[in-house]
């Protein structure tokens, strides 16, 4: 075999083992692509978030561009990065941000759009590259939602709750009532029509329901309107009317001393791990007597606003809430209390409930129709029910000295729930009770009135075709859980066991 012909046969796999080398190089995968945002379009500015990962190697190219009947707006170019921001993830990924005007998008339209993702990287030392294209559907909605209240007579007092019936479009846009920074979520009004009458047209898809709350703490003049805001980020204010009026709250000088704080302050910190403060001399008993009554406080009233996120969207009640038979008032709510130790004043909190004192280890009885979404130690308020009625409506029953029922049982207005007891920052047997709009406590007076009920809340329903006469009127009944017996009296298991000390 000659010189050349060994050459020639050498060029020949030479440019077989590079072709198939080649070849094989533009099978390798392009960058790793993940769109996080947008997922939809609307008419204010664009949030995009994209993370790539280049696979070890370079990443030569990344362009996103939004596309829509075949017109293409183009959003972001690694070329000409402008005000992005980039993030290095690990080696090989970064992240991009970018918000970008709405002018960026002159021309979309409402209706389906695309954003499309084009990202390169060097394979084969550069010598090729490998391409990805990642693409998502997003709507584009460039028109903010429409609303309009339909309900009248809008009338609010000072620590009290109100109701509006309004319509929003679209139907996926989230609604309800802004009061001051406080939001109040809508609710579909079919969720509150109960059962449908035979050949009754349906309720309007369009129609909301939103419980609302001017708080004991909150302006007189705190302004109150509707609100919306669709997926895309469009969002829209309604006025509506509405009048306001102030209430007077009562004010008390309570004493304490060292044998209220030796009596209820180490059973509280007993079953509230995350509180371990020392008790053993009285300045330490008033310490953290006012740590619980301060910050325990406010973790409490966090937690019970948490649980109002999984109320029931259906109205679970009818009619005036009850209060607790043959039971005096001891405390009124938003009871402004100045507590006084050894002759001097160490704290001010506000009281956002009634207090109704009976028998010791009265039967507790459910106000209202409802399923028991909390039981168990909750703090200052230690044995504790909260029940929820739907719509972003709750009542809760606190310082109990047992519970019969159990998280997930449906209740009917009247059924024991629990006794009465001394739980909690109590100094006597007695109920806390009170009502919460989207976990918020309001004045559970007006639950317990016939007049405001009818008002406030049926006559709206019954006006915007929501639910008939004889519906407003009529309480609705769950399936009640397998009857448990209650605890003798005197004899009530805790909530939480005890430790050694």
């Amino acid at each position: 075999m000659s010189f050349k012909t060994v050459v020639a046969a050498a060029l020949v796999l030479l440019f077989a083992g590079g072709s198939v080398v080649y070849y094989y190089a533009g099978q390798e995968p392009g960058p790793l692509v993940k769109i996080e945002k947008p997922a939809a379009i609307g008419g204010g500015p664009v949030v995009l978030d994209v993370t790539v990962d280049a696979l070890g190697s370079r990443l030569r190219r990344l362009e996103v561009s939004v596309q829509q009947q075949g017109r293409v707006f183009r959003m972001f170019s690694l070329d000409s990065p402008g005000g992005a921001r980039f993030t290095q993830e690990t080696a090989d990924r970064i992240r991009v941000t970018q918000e970008s005007s709405s002018s960026a998008l002159t021309g979309l339209r409402d209706g389906p759009a695309q954003l499309v993702v084009t990202a390169s990287r060097d394979v084969l030392y550069g010598v090729r590259r490998a391409e990805t294209v990642e693409k998502r559907d997003l709507p584009a909605r460039l028109t903010p939602p429409r609303l309009a209240v339909v309900s009248r007579h809008h009338y609010v007092n000072l620590g009290g709750a109100e109701m509006a019936v309004y319509r929003v479009t679209p139907a996926d846009a989230a609604s309800g009532v802004q009061v001051g920074n406080r939001y109040y979520p809508g609710y579909p009004a079919a969720g509150a029509a109960g059962p449908a009458a035979a050949g009754a047209p349906p309720v309007d898809p369009a129609l909301r329901v939103a419980f609302f709350a001017l708080l004991h703490d909150d302006d007189i003049t705190t302004p109150i309107r509707l609100v919306a805001k669709d997926p895309a980020g469009n969002a829209a204010t309604a006025e509506f009317a509405y009048r306001a009026f102030t209430s007077s709250f009562a004010r008390r000088r309570l004493p304490v001393d060292d044998a209220f704080f030796r009596k209820v302050v180490p059973p509280i910190l007993e079953a509230t791990p995350s509180f371990k403060l020392p008790v053993d001399t009285p300045e330490e008993r008033l310490d953290a007597f006012l740590k619980i009554n301060g910050d325990l406080r406010r973790a409490n009233e966090a937690q019970i606003e948490e649980l109002a996120r999984g109320t029931s969207a259906e109205m679970l009640w009818r009619g005036t809430f009850t209060r607790m038979g043959r039971a005096k008032a001891e405390a009124v709510f938003a009871d402004y209390r100045t507590y006084v130790y050894d002759g001097r004043d160490i704290d001010r909190q506000v009281h956002l409930g009634a207090d109704l004192a009976s028998t010791r280890g009265a039967a507790v009885t459910a106000s209202n129709t409802g399923m028991v979404i909390f039981t168990g130690f909750l703090g200052i308020y230690g044995n504790c029910v909260v029940l929820d009625h739907g719509m972003g409506v709750q009542s809760l029953y606190a310082h109990l000295s047992s519970v019969t029922v159990e998280v997930g049982d449906r209740i009917n207005r009247g059924e024991i729930i629990g006794r009465s007891g001394a739980t909690g920052l109590a100094g006597g047997d007695h109920l806390h009770f009170t009502v919460l709009v989207a976990g918020r406590p309001v004045n559970p007076v007006e639950w317990w009135d016939p007049h405001w009920i009818a008002d406030r809340i049926d006559r709206k329903l019954v006006d915007a075709g929501i639910m008939s006469v004889s519906a407003a009127t009529k309480a609705p009944v769950v399936k009640a859980p397998a009857k448990k017996k209650a605890p003798a009296r005197g004899k009530a298991k805790p909530a939480a066991p005890k430790k050694k000390r």
